[in-house]
């Protein structure tokens, strides 16, 4: 596993590459790239927002957070050294930057709002603080310094204070702690739940895991909940519905009128952790890694009836099966697949298991397999490098030699990795729906997956090469509009609402060309891995118009980042009548793009079935016939049909010679199944 040291240079160059693509200072990459890592991992809300603030061009804060079910607001700054050896971070250097914070909180509640000028995302910050403020909607407030260098042996423990009557604390995350996620996000979790509860160890057959049946009181729940918050359902399919759902409407009910009923009402946790450890009668006392994968509701309902609404949660018993997986490679695809057949209380959509979707498969293959075009002079061809899970590109250099990496990083460049939140936001901007991707980049994958999800079920051949390259190509017009919009005149005197008109402007582009019922053409990006000129001097007019109409809301709008995660906004835009000239040189017909894409899915047809009748044919008898003495098991029978066991039996014994396309296409999906199911050769 890679080092401290090591991970320190590959963070600071991911950031410099980011800080390239992008057109942003380094400083800033640097923020933004921290902020999405700690929303990944639920150390902030979704409903994080940038909002850059200096007082005499002294930097304040730059975003701000707000977790509308603990009542915690989170203000943000960072110490970024960017040097090449990790450098030490002193309480004093810490101190300064903390007592501005803590400034800038007791100002904002005082109404510093009404002295900033509208239409910057500072004052949308300072009005929403104020308001937080007035309304009593601020339980704690976290105070926290980001930075690539290493806190000091007294930053560790930084007492608590009180402001104002409410809790603040202070918090430093530091490449050490980066350093951490990452390893836990490759080797697993990184918490710890102390406690002290029965359990019943169930006898399993499986060397893979242990099963406990136990039990976590109310006051339990809230005040693990309290203390770890989302972190408990990152691996988690569905985030808290809050109480609008039949199911969630009854367990408040069950909480305020029967709650000595609940354990027999509810159906309880699923829960996983990497170990547990027991005291001398046999009580789980501490669990490592512990995340809840089916009973998020319940979890969430316990936690906001006596937060909110008071209600008393110490007479609840929440039944729990706990699972301890041995094997932490394997835990991930463990716990997505408790989740998958434990999620039954809600309706749970196929994109909610988007982790597991063909689409990851096939889109990783074409990224290995599709070079991109030497460009610039350059004699060597590349790979856009699609990092499926967080960290796989430096994981998958970890035991390489020097030359090794070397030679991977030439031909997987660091500015061509892309990552499948970002490439939602740029396929969402081309989609035509800004006001999702405005709302942040989980929302924004959220709505990714289900419109994949929705493609692949209708037409499973929908992932073709013309996809993957044109998806790249959307993804480098997003990058060079970002880093266009960076460097213009008209945005450095607002430096607010960036993103807003990156995605906004890109969306109305595709409008436009959706009017004109032409398509854009999307090779003249992808043979030069640029935009045109004639693209170019488009986008530069365009996003000026895009970004005037964005900072200039309707009355009654006032904080523009709101309005702009509304569909009204978008729907204003369209109407708007903002117009450019856009060269027919630049578009493709509706009849080619359509024949282009029929000849795509009709060749990677053909493809797919000449493989899997070839595979097939290659496999040994004798291992198809391990696979029919497996599903013949009476165990296995759910998870196979007795028409794909009567195919599987026939080719087994020499009944069918040479299987045909579709009885091909059943015996590899047989194969295929079983290894997901755990099956292993002898």
């Amino acid at each position: 596993m890679i080092k401290l040291e090591g991970f320190h240079e590959y963070f600071l160059q991911s950031v410099l590459s980011d800080s390239q693509s992008r057109g942003l200072l380094q400083s800033k990459a640097f923020f933004e790239n921290v902020c999405e890592e700690l929303i990944s991992i639920g150390d902030l809300t979704k409903n994080y927002t940038e909002a850059e603030y200096s007082k005499k061009d002294i930097p304040i804060v730059y975003g701000y957070d707000y977790d509308e079910e603990r009542l915690i607001l989170t203000l943000l700054v960072d110490q970024f050294f960017q040097e090449e050896e990790i450098q030490t971070l002193y309480k004093k250097d810490v101190d300064v930057k903390f007592n501005r914070l803590k400034n800038f909180f007791i100002d904002c509640s005082n109404g510093l709002y009404e002295k900033m000028e509208e239409a910057y995302e500072h004052s949308s910050m300072a009005y929403h603080i104020y308001q937080l403020y007035s309304k009593n909607k601020i339980e704690k407030i976290r105070l926290v310094i980001l930075s690539d260098g290493k806190a000091t042996a007294s930053l560790q423990e930084l007492p608590l204070e009180i402001i104002s009557g409410i809790q603040v604390e202070y918090r430093i995350i530091d490449i050490h702690y980066l350093y951490k996620v990452y390893l836990s996000e490759n080797s697993g979790g990184d918490f710890d739940i102390d406690i002290n509860i029965p359990c019943l160890k169930i006898s399993t057959l499986s060397d893979e895991y242990e099963s406990y049946l136990s039990y976590l009181s109310g006051d339990a729940i809230f005040d693990i909940y309290e203390l770890f918050g989302q972190k408990l359902f990152e691996q988690n399919v569905r985030t808290f519905l809050q109480f609008r759902g039949n199911v969630n409407k009854g367990l408040k009910n069950t909480i305020e009128y029967n709650p000595d009923m609940f354990f027999a009402y509810n159906n309880g946790i699923t829960a996983t952790a990497s170990a547990v450890e027991l005291d001398e009668n046999g009580n789980i006392v501490k669990i490592k890694n512990f995340q809840i994968v089916n009973g998020g509701q319940t979890t969430s309902s316990i936690y906001a009836s006596h937060k909110n609404s008071n209600l008393d949660v110490s007479k609840i018993s929440v039944q729990m099966k706990l699972s301890v997986v041995k094997d932490i490679n394997k835990q991930g695809d463990f716990v997505s697949k408790v989740s998958e057949y434990a999620n039954t209380q809600n309706k749970i959509e196929k994109s909610d298991f988007f982790s597991n979707s063909p689409f990851h498969k096939e889109f990783k293959q074409y990224s290995k397999s599709t070079w991109v075009a030497a460009v610039t002079g350059s004699q060597r061809r590349t790979h856009w490098f699609y990092e499926r899970v967080k960290g796989e590109y430096l994981n998958e250099q970890a035991y390489f030699t020097k030359s090794e990496q070397k030679q991977f990083e030439l031909e997987n460049p660091k500015n061509q990795k892309i990552e499948k939140t970002s490439l939602s936001k740029s396929e969402n901007s081309w989609l035509q729906i800004p006001y999702i991707v405005a709302k942040g980049k989980q929302d924004s994958f959220a709505y990714f997956a289900k419109n994949i999800t929705n493609q692949l079920e209708e037409d499973n051949l929908f992932i073709t090469e013309s996809y993957f390259k044109d998806s790249i190509c959307r993804v480098i017009l997003f990058n060079e509009v970002e880093k266009m919009i960076s460097a213009a005149n008209w945005y450095k005197i607002h430096k607010s609402y960036r993103a807003q008109a990156v995605t906004y402007s890109i969306s109305y582009l595709s409008y436009l060309i959706e009017q004109k019922k032409k398509y854009l053409n999307f090779n003249l990006i992808w043979e030069e891995q640029k935009l045109p000129v004639k693209l170019n001097e488009l986008l530069k007019e365009l996003t000026e118009k895009v970004f005037e109409f964005l900072i200039n809301p309707p009355e009654g709008n006032l904080n523009i980042s709101q309005w702009c995660k509304k569909i009204l906004c978008w729907e204003n835009l369209q109407e708007s009548g903002i117009s450019v000239v856009i060269d027919e040189e630049l578009l493709i017909s509706s009849e080619d793009e359509k024949y282009t894409k029929k000849e795509e899915k009709k060749s990677k047809k053909l493809d797919s079935s000449i493989e899997i009748e070839s595979f097939v044919i290659r496999l040994e008898k004798e291992k198809w016939k391990e696979l029919l003495s497996y599903y013949s098991k009476e165990e296995s029978r759910f998870s196979i049909s007795q028409m794909q066991l009567d195919v599987l039996n026939k080719y087994s014994i020499g009944h069918l010679i040479i299987p045909s396309p579709k009885q091909s296409k059943v015996l590899y999906q047989l194969y295929d199944n079983a290894l997901d199911e755990g099956f292993v050769f002898e």
